[in-house]
């Protein structure tokens, strides 16, 4: 795929086209920012003409997520700790996985489509359009109704602050945001790479969202509770333990549960960046390799 997109202007140019238009180069990247606002633009309107379908839908989210709490809160009825950690400690990696994979959600929650995109043939329409597909992809059905989900995260999250007796320093308070921008890239890595799977493989929305909504669920409970080839798996191969684990166990002072050094607490931001190279390699190998419906 070219690596700039032509756009016609009125402005005289050097080697003007026939017919007095010429054309002004524009990155690529700056271009799919561009339409990806346009479209998640255009999906808010429609949403914020029915406010009241709005707040039902998204309290109906913050709900529904709610519950994932609430189970946490039920288990700590009959235990004072689980895996050796209390319920503000799991508060905290609740909080920031819940609230990172929300933002994830609302800017990429409709990747998991491409699949069926793929199958009906509706792709096609996105291929001729003069804006990256990626940015298409990702702002279709832009869904304004995932705040609830993030909003709730945020709360579990600061009751997790208040109660939590941790003694804060400059560099752990920066590492809150840095904790929740990162582990948000990460998940939306996954997204991508999810994504472009979906091109060879067109019915694995699930097996996406195995690592995407059931890598959150994970990340909510404290590492010491599952597996070390588990941990060792999220954390060497599908590296979701930077979102939330490695980070926050940093912020709490506690071991790490592979025996790793002190500074992978600070990796989030590398990891995340390594990992959209890799999903950015893969979804344009998957976009290379479809052939349409045939039809």
């Amino acid at each position: 795929m070219a690596d700039t997109v032509a756009v016609r202007t009125g402005g005289e140019q050097d080697d003007p086209e026939p017919g007095g238009f010429a054309f002004e180069e524009r990155p690529r990247l700056l271009e799919g920012v561009r339409a990806y606002g346009l479209i998640m633009a255009m999906w808010v309107r429609s949403t914020m003409a029915y406010r009241a379908s709005f707040a039902m839908t998204a309290l109906g989210d913050f709900a529904v997520t709610a519950f994932d709490f609430v189970t946490i809160l039920l288990m700590f009825t009959h235990v004072d700790a689980l895996g050796g950690y209390t319920l503000p400690e799991i508060a905290l990696l609740y909080g920031l996985s819940a609230t990172a994979f929300g933002l994830c959600d609302l800017l990429l929650g409709s990747m998991d489509r491409v699949g069926r995109r793929v199958r009906d043939g509706t792709l096609d329409t996105l291929l001729v359009r003069p804006v990256p597909v990626l940015a298409q992809v990702a702002a279709d059905r832009f869904a304004l109704r995932r705040l609830g989900r993030i909003t709730q995260g945020l709360l579990v999250l600061g009751y997790a602050l208040l109660s939590l007796d941790i003694a804060w320093t400059p560099l752990k308070v920066l590492m809150l945001p840095m904790m929740v921008v990162s582990g948000a890239a990460i998940f939306g890595a996954v997204f991508v790479a999810g994504a472009a799977f979906q091109f060879v493989a067109q019915d694995a929305s699930e097996v996406q969202n195995s690592f995407t909504y059931g890598g959150t669920t994970l990340l909510q409970y404290p590492p010491t509770i599952f597996a070390k080839d588990l941990v060792r798996g999220v954390t060497f191969v599908v590296p979701l333990a930077f979102v939330s684990w490695l980070p926050a166990l940093y912020v709490l002072g506690r071991e790490y549960p592979v025996d790793l050094p002190q500074w992978v607490a600070f990796l989030p931001p590398l990891v995340a960046a390594v990992c959209w190279v890799l999903a950015g390699l893969a979804w344009r190998a998957g976009l290379r390799a479809y052939r349409s419906t045939g039809s």
